[in-house]
């Protein structure tokens, strides 16, 4: 092998590296966005209260 293949070879794989990262970076992003998306959709777990009408969802008397 002589020196220009080799710098050739060195430079190609650092492209290469790079657009691994890049690659990933943009993956993980699109995962976060997808998190929450989902999320949103599944009201994060906590129910929520717009929507009702006022005292639903206060304190409820069990003892009657």
């Amino acid at each position: 092998m002589d020196v220009a293949s080799l710098a050739m070879s060195l430079i190609a794989m650092q492209a290469g590296n790079t657009q691994q990262q890049i690659a990933t970076s943009v993956l993980k992003s699109n995962l976060n966005a997808e998190k929450s998306s989902v999320l949103t959709l599944l009201g994060s777990g906590q129910p929520s209260l717009a929507n009702v009408g006022p005292g639903v969802g206060g304190n409820l008397n069990i003892s009657a």
